[in-house]
């Protein structure tokens, strides 16, 4: 997928997430929890968000190499209205459930806007810091639209039946997954050696289909693979993403093979 094409995307499921979160603010009424995210009010999932949004967009205007300090709250830009600090969202008082103020919201939205303008700004290849070894802008254009869209289904989950994520940007956050996010998870917690467990994860919505062993310490992943696995999990691009984010079952998708090693995925490739 080319850096225009995600940009695209970031802000389709940028407005969408707006649009959601509107609605489920419900006009000044209790913050109401997030099914997706436990222990998260929408206040939490409006600020976490938000919160990462503004830092990379400082990231990346200011072309940085290293991480700035996540503890500088003058990198987040909080309105100084008291409502928006009171729902701020805070490690010790979480759910919040305290009303989700309009200002929180037009927040999040200007933060959306400012990630989505430095991101055009700087096209893919500016080297800036990442937590990756992909240590340029397209890696926080890849990254950061695949969490707007997970977020966006998150908002929507509050009021009704969310929309499934987009074919090809679902299929590019499965790749994703395997590429970046399952090496970097065992990395950030404990994780037992891989003991040669073989996946396999099919699209039943499109083309292509991803094998992933765990060897050691190694994550290693084959496109359109055929040789054998010990499990294979069929769905659309988009449920295949959304259970690799925790977000639906395992019961959503068609499992062949040993099912419980489906399970042990989330043992290989623990949850942040």
């Amino acid at each position: 997928m080319d850096h225009l094409t995600r940009l695209t995307l970031f802000r389709s499921e940028a407005a969408a997430f707006d649009e959601a979160v509107r609605r489920a603010a419900g006009g000044g009424r209790e913050a109401p929890l997030v099914p997706s995210c436990p222990g998260w009010s929408l206040s939490d999932l409006v600020g976490h968000l938000g919160g990462v949004q503004r830092y990379l967009a400082h990231v990346l205007r200011g072309k940085l190499t290293a991480a700035p300090d996540p503890s500088d709250l003058s990198l987040y830009a909080i309105p100084a209205d008291p409502a928006v600090r009171a729902a701020w969202p805070m490690p010790d008082r979480t759910p919040n459930r305290g009303p989700v103020p309009d200002a929180l919201l037009d927040w999040s939205a200007a933060a959306a806007a400012d990630l989505a303008g430095a991101l055009s700004e700087l096209g893919p290849d500016v080297p800036v810091w990442t937590w990756s070894p992909d240590r340029t802008s397209g890696f926080w254009a890849r990254m950061q639209t695949i969490e707007q869209a997970v977020h966006r289904w998150d908002a929507e989950t509050v009021t009704g039946d969310p929309a499934p994520l987009d074919p090809a940007l679902a299929a590019d956050a499965v790749a994703q997954t395997f590429e970046v996010m399952a090496p970097a998870r065992r990395g950030w917690k404990p994780a037992p050696a891989g003991a040669g467990e073989r996946y396999r994860f099919r699209r039943t919505d499109g083309p292509g289909s991803w094998t992933v062993e765990f060897t050691g310490d190694e994550v290693r992943t084959e496109a359109d693979g055929t040789g054998p696995v010990a499990v294979e999990a069929e769905g659309t691009a988009s449920d295949l993403a959304l259970f690799l984010w925790q977000r639906l079952p395992a019961a959503r998708l068609e499992v062949t093979g040993d099912a419980p090693l489906l399970d042990h995925w989330f043992t290989l490739v623990p949850p942040v």
